[in-house]
């Protein structure tokens, strides 16, 4: 993990908490000390250099994270240096869609829009009933969702929403229960949450209109 802004921090702090070894460095001193007893392993140093990421082993990790946002310059030459060595995966968070497109052609495998990507689902989340929302890159989305109060009530296959509206939901959670796998024979009840899935635009409408 390389730089522990907001972003950076937050990405690698859950990393740990899934059982990674992570290494972090930063050239903020204060944000070394911060995070030096969260983390497995963090260190002061530049990034934008290819013997110093070697000299910390960093070549040796399956991959990186690249979450320097604000200096471009920075970001750039980090992505680069981490090419350079030869790290196999590389992630870099970017600003703007220039900023994406160069990291992309000089080394980074994954371009992140952080804060794009947040703003977009909040967006969803505040005009429909969803409470959750992953788009993924061909246009197909799942979503958690309140219930529609059209559904309650009825068992899925009467419901027929697949057929009216195209969306296929692939799970129920009931408040205080387990998941539920959907079947046709699955009885809507008032409180719960469904899964659903399908294109964006179409999962989009059915949310809204519920």
């Amino acid at each position: 993990m390389i730089g522990l802004g907001r972003f950076g921090s937050s990405v690698a702090e859950a990393l740990v908490r899934l059982g990674h070894n992570v290494l972090a460095m930063d050239v903020d001193l204060a944000l070394v000390q911060q995070w030096s007893d969260r983390l497995t392993h963090v260190v002061q140093a530049s990034s934008i250099d290819a013997d110093t990421l070697r000299s910390l082993g960093v070549h040796e990790f399956p991959r990186a994270v690249v979450a320097i946002g604000t200096d471009i310059e920075a970001s750039a030459l980090t992505v680069l240096a981490l090419a350079e060595i030869g790290v196999p995966d590389i992630w870099a968070k970017a600003v703007t869609a220039n900023h994406g497109r160069i990291l992309e052609r000089i080394g980074a495998h994954h371009v992140i829009f952080p804060e794009a990507a947040m703003g977009e689902r909040v967006a969803h989340l505040v005009t429909s009933r969803m409470i959750d929302f992953i788009e993924f890159d061909d246009g197909f989305a799942i979503v958690k969702m309140r219930a529609p109060q059209q559904t309650v009530g009825r068992t899925l296959a009467d419901s027929q929403l697949r057929a009216r509206f195209g969306v296929t939901v692939i799970g129920v959670k009931r408040p205080r229960q387990d998941f539920i796998y959907a079947r046709p024979e699955t009885m809507i009840e008032p409180g719960d949450l469904l899964i659903v899935c399908g294109q964006t635009n179409i999962v989009e409408q059915f949310a809204a209109q519920s």
